[in-house]
């Protein structure tokens, strides 16, 4: 792949995905401000917080999984020696990601 390429697509991708983090962040702040500044039930708001929180530590198991699966996978890619893209290549990730989703599920499934 050209460096020029490289760069002309990454940057791009790199920057969309900061804007979007950033923007998430601005209004998960902007809605605990005004939850605050209101007069919520103390009871009510710890209870959104601790599931904020919960919600967070799924999202790390969630990503975890997924980042396990598609490592597996690309791990079995260069074990089967396929080195270009094909349909059996791309179901193999897909299949994978599949699997690690429905790991995901079943552990959170379990714990509600």
């Amino acid at each position: 792949m050209d460096p020029i390429f490289a760069k002309q697509t990454l940057i791009p991708l790199a920057l969309f995905f900061c804007i979007t983090f950033a923007f998430k962040a601005l209004l998960d702040a902007v809605t605990r401000y005004r939850l605050m500044k209101e007069s919520v039930p103390e009871a009510l708001l710890a209870e959104l917080l601790r599931h904020d929180a919960a919600q967070r530590r799924l999202s790390s198991l969630r990503w975890g999984i997924f980042l396990v699966a598609i490592g597996l996978g690309f791990a079995l890619l260069q074990a089967l020696g396929w080195t270009r893209p094909t349909p059996g290549s791309i179901a193999l990730l897909a299949i994978l990601t599949g699997a690690g989703q429905l790991i995901y599920f079943r552990l959170t499934s379990r714990s509600v």
